[in-house]
């Protein structure tokens, strides 16, 4: 991927990731032709997140997002998915980082339970 905004936003999402969970796990998962760095998968005590990059946007789709508080109202994608929810961020968007912050910590609060 050429370093351009969705490679940037990619880092930031990465680096708040890892801010509000340091035992984190990142991996590339699902490598192909189209494709061949795979998607970053963001796991703690189970899949929290994934971080996928479209022509359009970056896609940050939560494993288990139907069942996290969204108060600040992230989620804009998937919203009719039985279990998962998505952030879809298109070029010039701002991710509001505490309530980012603050969905990663509940994803793996949930996950531990």
């Amino acid at each position: 991927m050429s370093n351009d905004w969705r490679s940037e936003t990619i880092e930031t999402v990465r680096t708040l990731i890892t801010t509000a969970e340091p035992d984190m796990a990142e991996e590339a998962k699902w490598r192909k032709a189209s494709n061949p760095d795979g998607v970053p998968t963001f796991s703690c005590d189970g899949l929290v997140c994934t971080a996928e990059t479209y022509k359009d946007k970056v896609k940050l789709t939560f494993a288990k997002g139907a069942s996290l508080d969204d108060p600040a109202g992230l989620f804009n994608a998937s919203l009719d998915a039985g279990t998962r929810r998505a952030i879809d961020l298109f070029e010039g968007d701002s991710l509001d980082e505490d309530a980012f912050v603050a969905l990663i910590k509940d994803a793996v609060a949930r996950n531990r339970a």
